[in-house]
């Protein structure tokens, strides 16, 4: 491939080669199952060009070298650079509908103690808070509890999920009553800025999962949510990965992917139920 496709002809504080670009791609699919296309190019230059600042080398070259000799150092470094988080409270608003209107209603008929939900890609923690706040207002009238498992491969936006702090324009949209109930306004220098309830975060777990390793948990899940993950896998990693999510739901348990996603020709062990939402085949 021509590098002159990518270079743009603009000059540049370390030369970025294809081979360069080849390898760590290779590196990112090795470590996480992410296909990075040649679009991205541009987008790996000047997110790991700060790396190779930050560590004072003088190239990519010494870069390559590096990450392959300190992996366990560095590779967390890497992959935050790599990945992209965009997300929002109650975004794709019918999941968290089906999920108190259908699901815990379901499993609160059928005498369930404790409701699991792993939250797979939780990103900055927008999905995970919606879901708490779904199962804390839809739990109240039963004898159920809740849980949620809450991971990501990005220790950075793992650690801002886990802190649960948001600008108060990120919690503009939430319903107001929800919001007043569930957040708590800063004051002073914190002005700006709107803190989860304890009351949600107590129910919470946050953890780093890589999700193309190997991963087992203590319990089975009710639900889990992967949405607007595996698009971003092949397909043997997307059938690999949905086998497992197979694996860690109890039988007839939910599976909810995001708007751009199917399991069509991926897997036969969930039947759809529409608008992304799977069921584990019994």
């Amino acid at each position: 491939m021509n590098d002159k496709l990518h270079t743009g002809e603009r000059a540049r504080e370390f030369n970025f080669t294809q081979e360069h670009f080849a390898k760590l791609s290779a590196l990112s699919y090795d470590h996480t199952g992410i296909v990075v296309q040649d679009n991205k190019y541009e987008m790996f230059y000047s997110r790991l060009a700060k790396r190779v600042r930050a560590l004072k080398l003088s190239n990519f070259d010494q870069y390559v070298a590096y990450l392959e000799r300190h992996k366990d150092e560095e590779f967390t470094h890497f992959i935050n650079a790599l990945t992209t988080n965009l997300t929002s409270f109650f975004r794709e608003n019918h999941h968290f509908v089906f999920l108190r209107d259908k699901v815990v209603p379901e499993y609160a008929k059928a005498g369930v103690k404790e409701f699991r939900v792993w939250s797979a890609g939780c990103s900055t923690g927008e999905e995970t808070y919606s879901i708490a706040m779904t199962l804390a207002e839809a739990t109240e009238a039963t004898k159920m509890s809740w849980r949620i498992t809450a991971s990501d491969i990005d220790t950075e936006v793992l650690s801002k999920a886990q802190r649960g702090v948001y600008p108060l324009e990120r919690v503009e949209s939430i319903p107001a009553s929800v919001k007043k109930r569930w957040f708590l306004r800063g004051k002073g220098a914190n002005a700006g800025m709107a803190r989860v309830s304890s009351e949600l975060q107590k129910n919470i777990e946050f953890m780093q999962v890589n999700l193309i390793k190997p991963f087992s948990f203590q319990h089975k899940y009710h639900v889990i949510f992967c949405r607007n993950v595996v698009i971003y896998f092949d397909r043997e990693t997307k059938q690999k990965l949905i086998a497992r999510y197979a694996d860690s739901l109890v039988d007839k348990g939910y599976l909810i992917m995001g708007h751009s996603e199917s399991l069509h020709g991926v897997s036969s062990q969930f039947v759809s139920l529409g608008q992304t939402i799977y069921q584990k085949v019994t």
